[in-house]
């Protein structure tokens, strides 16, 4: 009896873990066709180096709206790429010119370098710590005076970035490598700071596409707990008939009434609880017993299994059994098969 509640343990384990890794690729796939990480860097980097656009407005998504319309689609924050090594020398704007992006840009011809070859804006997505630190350094070397002279620019450009710098520049006594320590360590905390914020908006995004993959797979997880133990009553009654003989054969008769019994006892046997419930999605792949797989439009089916209220406590289940995200699952289904992860 316990090994029948290991295997139900073990079929819904299995079945979240395909489902949450399926949400995970979903969510990477649009991340990297839409740049999200760039655009969300280059954001924060135009709001702590040049300030708001020309609107007021911030650069870094400021509700779930932004994150899901603004950000990906309607404002760009990236520079644009370029293959060029960075110039010998940077000049800032003049004093009496608002910064703009200016700033922004004058990094970008800094550490270009790390830049990947693509067209239209850049695919920088990290910058590290010590190569943003070694590109202030060089942009205030270009200012006659130095880091002084450079603080004072980043004022009179009104740049947000003024107000850290000084800060660091204060606390390392005008040392210049107790300065660049501690811009590297600034920054390192910032982007700390920035990742923490990612994965915040990111989990919106998963939420949104686990919902997404539950209604479209229309994923009843009671269901599914439902097949799995009628899979397991199923075998039972296979290996009674065995074990008995034909005695124990009417038991089959209820399950295969429509067909003959070889063929009834194989399909039931080669079609998991897995299987069946996958195929209810609204785009299902067929594997008959001969011939090439088929896929078929199964809109009508989906339609009325959504439209069903008996199915949505299972879609519940399921919708929250994804938000617990791929690792749990994979952690979980260790735990109960016995697998180590390799060391050494």
């Amino acid at each position: 009896m316990l090994s029948v509640y290991v295997d139900l343990a073990l079929g819904l384990v299995l079945t979240f873990l395909l489902l949450s890794l399926l949400v995970s690729g979903l969510n990477e796939g649009l991340v990297r066709m839409l740049s999200i990480r760039a655009k969300f860097l280059w954001a924060y980097l135009r709001d702590t180096l040049d300030g708001t656009d020309a609107q007021g407005r911030a650069w870094l998504p400021a509700g779930i709206k932004d994150v899901f319309a603004v950000l990906p689609f309607v404002r760009d924050p990236r520079p644009k790429h370029s293959d060029q090594p960075a110039p010998a020398e940077s000049e800032l704007p003049a004093h009496e010119n608002k910064a703009e992006d200016a700033m922004t840009n004058l990094l970008y011809e800094r550490v270009r370098e790390i830049d990947h070859p693509t067209t239209g804006k850049t695919s920088i997505a990290n910058i590290p710590p010590e190569r943003f630190a070694t590109a202030v350094m060089e942009m205030a070397a270009t200012e006659e005076g130095g880091v002084d002279a450079f603080l004072t620019r980043l004022k009179a450009m009104n740049s947000p970035l003024y107000g850290h710098l000084k800060g660091v520049w204060d606390s390392a006594q005008r040392d210049m490598e107790r300065f660049k320590e501690g811009m590297t360590t600034w920054f390192d905390s910032e982007m700390q700071r920035l990742s923490l914020l990612y994965k915040r908006y990111v989990k919106w995004a998963v939420a949104a596409l686990g919902l997404v993959v539950v209604l479209l797979f229309s994923a009843d997880g009671l269901e599914f707990a439902k097949t799995l133990l009628r899979d397991n009553a199923f075998r039972a009654s296979v290996s009674a008939v065995a074990e008995s003989g034909p005695d124990a054969y009417s038991e089959l008769k209820a399950q295969c009434q429509t067909q003959q019994p070889v063929s009834c006892i194989t399909d039931t046997l080669s079609s998991p609880a897995l299987v069946k419930v996958l195929s209810h999605a609204i785009v299902s792949v067929d594997i008959p017993a001969e011939g090439d797989p088929s896929i078929k439009w199964n809109g009508g089916e989906w339609w009325s299994r959504i439209t069903t209220l008996s199915h949505w406590p299972g879609y519940l289940l399921t919708y929250v059994a994804l938000l617990f995200g791929a690792p749990f699952w994979w952690d979980l289904f260790r735990r109960i098969t016995g697998l180590r992860s390799k060391t050494g």
